[in-house]
């Protein structure tokens, strides 16, 4: 019976988790916001909206690396590689906040659909965690690395004179590289090449439908 109530109150906590990250802003805010010291150089209307959708892939992408963070947490099998993963979720909470903030200066919204988002990444997550430290690891290198590239494309979409959202996005681009890096270390499985072609998939699938709803 305890047990059924451990993982009740755990799953209420995933849940309560999950609403903030796809409905509000994460408390989480360490480092301040990368674009504060430049100049918010205006925009035509296509290029706000082009820039606005852009950013808005970038929040769903972080919503959804809450949910795989969460998810390997979760089905962790020790508690030291479930600690990392939440502290993992906690770090990418600060980019949350970024694109939050850079959306709303550019006056566009968030995903409607960044609770599919969330809970389709808290699956593989939850998956990945319960094959294994090293497979769960490997995810995350992969992820970051992926991540990254996605970061450069977009880096270089961007308006010439958006200098608030490239100032955004090269923060967390070094983040992401330092995140893989340290997934590496740990001692990260390399993934079969099938599993890293799904994921690319999997995200070329949420950026054409986050840049647009």
């Amino acid at each position: 019976m305890l047990q059924k109530l451990n993982l009740i109150d755990v799953l209420i906590d995933e849940l309560q988790h999950g609403l903030k990250t796809c409905q509000l802003r994460p408390f989480t805010n360490a480092r301040p916001y990368p674009g504060s010291a430049i100049e918010n150089t205006p925009l035509s209307d296509s290029e706000q909206k082009h820039a606005g959708g852009l950013m808005r892939v970038n929040n769903a992408g972080e919503v959804a690396a809450q949910g795989l963070y969460r998810g390997q947490a979760f089905s962790a099998r020790d508690s030291k590689t479930g600690d990392s993963m939440r502290a993992a979720a906690e770090e990418e909470n600060e980019h949350l906040n970024w694109c939050l903030q850079r959306l709303s200066e550019l006056g566009e919204s968030r995903s409607k659909l960044d609770g599919l988002w969330y809970l389709g990444s808290f699956a593989i997550g939850s998956m990945a965690g319960a094959v294994g430290n090293k497979w769960s690891l490997g995810f995350v290198e992969e992820t970051e690395n992926q991540v990254s590239e996605h970061l450069g494309s977009h880096l270089e979409k961007l308006p010439e004179q958006d200098l608030r959202s490239k100032a955004v996005l090269e923060t967390m681009k070094a983040d992401e590289m330092r995140h893989a890096i340290k997934a590496r270390d740990a001692g990260a499985a390399e993934l079969p090449g099938a599993i890293k072609r799904a994921m690319a998939l999997t995200s070329k699938v949420m950026t054409f439908v986050a840049y647009r709803v």
